[in-house]
């Protein structure tokens, strides 16, 4: 089997076998029991009754997600550049970010809301702590890890720091830094749910999913709260595939991990 039919084939195979525990576990619960494992078919159902409801949750849970991913994305680059730049910076900083990330954000959330009140602003922030860490410590990890050969030549050709950081650290820490953009960019959207769900408001419309899944979870609506789920993932998708094609585009024609693949 050639492997473009198996790229097709497995994860098809993978999809199906998936449906039949599914629909297998949800047999085998009792009668009273199987609304706790909506099948698939009473989530898509759940899906099309809910389906405006659901579509204006999204929405605010996109804005949540993507103005806390932006901020994140510049303020992490910021704080990489000046890490990179000054060991005693990173020496005196890294810490504290370490404590920034084993810190539950949801621990901020009553605080948040005390502080800039419940809403777009608090679910922006909380997605922009569970965005941050990846971003600065995988574009700091490439900034730092220039190779030594050429960081020697930029020195024997007496070039100035401004231009080895331009010319050389920085193109290097691409694929590091979007390392760390497509793990943020699969945290944004979760970040913005949690947000939602600990520190959101529905005043004037503006509840996103987490809100949502709030209300179907107060009024049993399970398969409902399953639809929920799978709107936040395949928000998850739409921004992991967005920081794909850029990626792509910035190292598709130097890069040996997109050479490799395309010969």
């Amino acid at each position: 089997m050639s492997r473009r039919l198996q790229s097709i084939f497995l994860p098809a195979a993978t999809g199906a076998l998936v449906l039949a525990l599914w629909y297998g576990v949800h047999a085998l619960l009792a009668e009273d029991l199987r609304f706790l494992l909506p099948t698939p078919v009473a989530i898509l159902e759940a899906f099309r009754a809910n389906a405006e409801a659901l579509a204006r949750a999204a929405l605010n849970t996109t804005e949540g997600a993507l103005l806390g991913f932006a901020l994140a994305v510049a303020v992490s680059v910021v704080f990489a550049l000046a890490l990179s730049l000054s060991p005693l910076v990173r020496i005196g900083l890294y810490p504290y970010l370490m404590i920034l990330q084993m810190t539950p954000v949801i621990v901020f959330a009553p605080i948040l809301v005390i502080w800039v009140g419940a809403g777009l602003r608090s679910v922006t922030i909380i997605t922009f702590l569970i965005c941050f860490f990846p971003l600065v410590v995988n574009t700091t990890q490439g900034l730092v890890s220039t190779d030594r050969n050429l960081v020697e030549l930029f020195a024997m050709w007496r070039t100035s720091r401004l231009q080895q950081l331009l010319h050389l650290r920085v193109p290097a820490a691409l694929p590091y830094f979007f390392t760390g953009l497509r793990i943020s960019a699969t945290l944004a959207p979760i970040g913005a749910l949690v947000g939602d769900y600990t520190a959101g408001s529905s005043a004037g419309d503006g509840g996103g999913l987490g809100f949502q899944a709030i209300i179907y979870s107060s009024q049993a609506k399970y398969a409902a709260l399953f639809a929920t789920a799978a709107t936040t993932c395949v928000l998850g998708f739409i921004f992991t595939a967005g920081v794909l094609s850029l990626s792509w585009l910035a190292l598709h024609k130097w890069h040996d991990s997109y050479e490799t693949t395309d010969k």
